[in-house]
């Protein structure tokens, strides 16, 4: 099997141009390191843990179930937000050696300046076109432009990943990672078509063995279609696209009724899903879910999802090779 030599896979030295979104309460070391010998990039999310110690445990842990490289995804909190833990996160990366973190959220700037003299790679993740092009002003290695199908926050402007992903890379010369509606090695070639130097996918990788979410979700997941996603929050200009269950109904409709953050917060809490994903209530939390969901059949190991991505977009280009006739 062949594989491609990306401007993202000599960056971070993985084997394929394969990302694993961060996924908070899923993305541990499990995971992770199984994207990760399998020859892609995985990131622990650093959201899942209230403190920079029991990240750095999980770092350590990742590091004894593999020897390749692997990241930290850091979601930045509007500096509003208490109990906002970016700094710390930030300190354990550093100090711990990561080779790569994937922010998102606020501006990544002020924290450059420490990522780059510990040799951290920053790739930066953007809803829009202009935040990528703001995001290579500031100084980051790479940016993820993820399009409205993604799981997750698609951003305000509800562009598709087939537009935003090429207008980015026409528009901005540091490497793009194509995040929205990746499941498969069509994707992976579309992909890389369209400019991008890797895929980042999230939802497919939630439909694995090593996924550690409860039975009951992924049989939701692999039974779903491509329109049981909803998207919420936009009230309060932070767009999610989640499952649509019972408590992604209930959002909608208390957003109706005018409902304000803090009426919000009781259902769309990130503990909430962490319930959910433990109790195996699929009705139960704001479980983040993108569209390509309904391209999902089966539950299979992250190894296997690689592999047949990578055997699948070998198949494709050997097939546009022999449909494509030069007329000179």
């Amino acid at each position: 099997m062949f594989t491609f030599e990306t401007r993202i896979t000599k960056m971070l030295g993985i084997k394929y141009p394969i990302l694993m979104g961060g996924l908070q309460w899923l993305a541990k070391a499990e995971m992770v390191s199984a994207v990760s010998n399998a020859g892609g990039m995985g990131f622990i999310t650093a959201v899942s843990f209230p403190s920079g110690e029991e990240l750095r445990a999980e770092i350590k842990k990742t590091r004894d179930m593999t020897d390749k490289p692997f990241g930290v995804n850091i979601s930045m909190l509007p500096v509003i937000m208490p109990n906002d833990m970016t700094e710390t996160y930030v300190d354990i990366v550093c100090e711990e050696g990561i080779p790569v973190v994937e922010t998102a959220g606020r501006n990544p700037e002020p924290y450059l300046p420490k990522l780059k003299s510990a040799g951290v790679k920053v790739i930066h993740k953007v809803p829009a076109v202009r935040f990528a092009q703001k995001a290579e002003r500031v100084g980051v290695d790479a940016v993820t432009i993820v399009g409205f199908e993604c799981g997750g926050h698609p951003g305000m402007d509800e562009v598709p990943t087939l537009i935003a992903l090429p207008k980015t890379a026409e528009t901005v010369s540091i490497p793009v990672v194509a995040a929205g509606g990746f499941c498969d090695g069509k994707g992976l070639i579309s992909a890389l078509c369209l400019g991008a130097d890797a895929i980042l996918m999230g939802t497919r990788f939630m439909a694995s063995k090593e996924c550690p979410m409860h039975e009951n979700f992924k049989r939701w997941l692999v039974q779903a279609q491509e329109t049981d996603t909803i998207v919420v929050e936009r009230s309060i200009r932070n767009p999610a696209r989640i499952i649509k269950n019972e408590a992604a109904l209930t959002v909608a409709n208390m957003e109706k009724e005018g409902a304000t953050l803090q009426d919000l917060l009781p259902v769309i809490s990130g503990k909430v899903g962490r319930e959910a994903y433990l109790s195996g209530d699929v009705n139960r939390g704001c479980i983040a879910c993108g569209q390509v969901v309904g391209r999902i059949y089966e539950i299979k190991s992250i190894a296997e999802i690689i592999n047949d991505i990578m055997t699948q977009a070998e198949q494709i280009l050997e097939k546009l090779n022999k449909i494509a006739i030069r007329n000179d």
